[in-house]
């Protein structure tokens, strides 16, 4: 057995250390590189193949060099990658993915939206898309952080108190309010309840500019986010 290791992991290369692949001796990977590295198959340029998830593979690479879990900020595939590290029997990195999430304290986020609905020259026989104004997020300020990340807009609330205070006045730099949704499931939060406006509320002109059937069928919805 070579010291460099050609992959390939469902579709995807990679070149690796035998040492790295038998760094801990209790994994899958230490048994099929050891002992059993001759049934492994091989793919047509001589890589030895592993029908796996090719992507989540680099985390798991990852994890046995460096002892340690590095996950991207914002990322969706937690439950997928526990799938694989309890197919590798990678105990350590399964201990580290639970202990993650475990750590995360409860908390709960509002999301608040006003839409409406853009029409054509046809009226309602011609709808053409969701119209939002403005996602708006109220909660901790560093939980609303956590989640949201980069796409949480704060200049209407400058900083002026640490990390434990609440607000109500940040807002989402984007108008897609199930990217929104997915975020806060994510990173733990489930649904616990919402509520709405209706529609054609107001008979009064709208102000100049504004459409009148975009007018009539404007609401403003909230949902109510926990994480326990």
């Amino acid at each position: 057995m070579p010291e460099i290791i050609e992959l390939n992991v469902g579709g995807v290369s990679y070149t690796t250390t035998l040492a790295t692949l038998q760094q801990d001796k209790s994994t899958l990977l230490a048994e099929l590189f050891g002992e059993g590295r001759d049934s492994l198959p091989k793919d047509s340029k001589g890589r030895y193949f592993l029908d796996r998830d090719g992507v989540l593979f680099r985390y798991i690479l990852d994890f046995l060099r460096d002892k340690a879990l590095h996950l991207p900020e914002g990322f969706r595939e937690r439950q997928r990658l526990l799938r694989e590290a309890e197919h590798f029997k990678l105990t350590a990195m399964l201990e580290c993915i639970r202990n993650e999430r475990d750590a995360r304290p409860p908390g709960c986020i509002t999301i608040g939206y006003r839409g409406s609905f853009q029409f054509g020259k046809d009226g309602l026989a011609d709808v053409k898309f969701r119209k939002l104004s403005r996602i708006l997020v109220c909660g901790r300020v560093a939980q609303c952080r956590e989640v949201f990340g980069d796409t949480l807009n704060e200049s209407r609330d400058p900083d002026h108190g640490g990390t434990d205070r609440y607000t109500s006045r940040f807002f989402l730099k984007h108008c897609y309010i199930e990217q929104a949704f997915d975020n806060l499931h994510d990173h733990g939060y489930r649904m616990a309840g919402s509520c709405g406006s209706g529609t054609a509320g107001s008979a009064a002109e709208p102000k100049p500019g504004v459409d009148t059937e975009e007018n009539r069928w404007n609401h403003y919805n909230e949902f109510v986010f926990i994480r326990d």
